[in-house]
């Protein structure tokens, strides 16, 4: 072979093995390019409204309800566009338990708006990430696998509590600490974070997470046979202190400024939001206070019992007026063994008081407007 003949064979492989390189490197460049953001995230330029007492008659209401309540319960509610706040015990910690999983949607969100995950980043669950409790997910993986996408999970683990869903969502954007990053750059205060549903609800009952406790009765089976005062000390300890607590005003503070759009990018709080409002759970709950016009976007959370107690009974959302005010709203119960429909009542009352506060408010504006 002659020196030019070499030359020109050399070319052509150094050529295709070029072409190779850059057709494996293209499908990379475009996954980047799919994780970085489309836009800078935009926040609210205005400031947030200044802190305001609340009006004399919610702080009234709110103190009623709180006092005549046979249980250990916080309440708290802000004006998202005036800045009052008031509450009945909003600074003590209280069980969150599936309110939590909140938390993990706005990391989610976060990482959407940073470019590192995608919605439509699909991901496969099997055995291995069945939790307990209720994982209405569950039918469809022990079907043998399910594949879906993180939007899908969210869906599910704030509309319908789906534990499964939200811990595999959960790990998928970096797990428990980067839940408890976010919280802590995002400024959220008083806010708890554990390590999923698994970890938490074994801990309260006094175990240590076992995989086998995934399927059918194997965790109540495992519970029921520890000693009473075993479950006992565990319950009352997860009570005092609760690993997933959370003061009802932070949250409140909080679901203020996600609705401000201070949270997250407009894009990722219009998709919450809406999620939040197709929530399945806890309709007579907050939503059983609303009156026509009005809309809620929420998240409940409910504990395990032990004898004639439960620790965790909640909802916490953002009610929208037909006008267009929030007001950001926790009704957080610690410890009690009332009948369901009392507690029912207490928020159903909380938020009828926070509609009767907004109207008198309204039409002392109306009235102002037309002397």
């Amino acid at each position: 072979m002659t020196s030019l003949s070499r030359r020109l064979g050399l070319g052509l492989i150094v050529l295709a093995c070029t072409g190779v390189v850059a057709s494996a490197a293209q499908p990379v460049a475009q996954r980047q390019a799919a994780r970085a953001p489309l836009a800078p995230i935009v926040y609210p330029t205005r400031p947030p409204p200044p802190a305001q007492v609340a009006p004399q008659y919610i702080r009234a209401q709110v103190k009623a309800l709180g006092q005549s309540f046979n249980g250990r319960v916080g309440i708290a509610v802000r004006s998202v566009d005036d800045g009052w706040s008031t509450g009945w015990k909003a600074d003590e910690l209280y069980p969150q338990q599936s309110v939590s999983k909140l938390w993990v949607s706005i990391t989610a969100l976060d990482a959407v708006d940073h470019g590192r995950v995608a919605l439509n980043d699909r991901v496969t669950l099997t055995r291995d990430d069945l939790t307990l409790f209720h994982q209405p997910i569950a039918s469809l993986i022990l079907g043998g696998g399910y594949t879906t996408t993180l939007a899908d999970l969210m869906f599910k683990a704030i509309t319908t509590s789906d534990n499964t869903a939200n811990d595999k969502l959960m790990r998928s954007v970096g797990g428990p600490t980067a839940v408890r990053a976010m919280i802590a750059a995002k400024h959220l205060g008083s806010i708890r974070f554990y390590n999923g549903e698994r970890a938490l609800q074994s801990r309260i009952a006094g175990l240590i997470w076992s995989p086998s406790y995934s399927v059918g009765n194997a965790f109540y089976q495992a519970r029921d046979a520890l000693p009473l005062r075993v479950r006992q000390a565990a319950f009352d300890r997860y009570v005092e202190d609760p690993f997933d607590g959370a003061t009802p005003s932070a949250i409140v503070s909080a679901l203020a400024r996600l609705k401000r759009g201070e949270l997250l990018s407009p894009d990722s709080t219009r998709r919450l939001l809406w999620i939040m409002g197709n929530t399945k759970t806890g309709a007579n709950r907050l939503k059983g206070g609303l009156k026509s016009g009005w809309t809620l976007s929420h998240k409940t959370g409910t504990g395990q019992v032990l004898g004639a107690y439960q620790a965790g009974y909640n909802d916490i959302g953002i009610l929208t007026a037909p006008d267009g005010h929030g007001y950001s709203v926790a009704v957080m119960i610690k410890k009690t063994s009332v009948p369901l429909p009392v507690r029912m009542t207490l928020m159903n009352n909380v938020v009828r008081a926070v509609i009767t506060q907004h109207e008198m408010l309204r039409g002392a504006s109306v009235a102002s407007q037309g002397r």
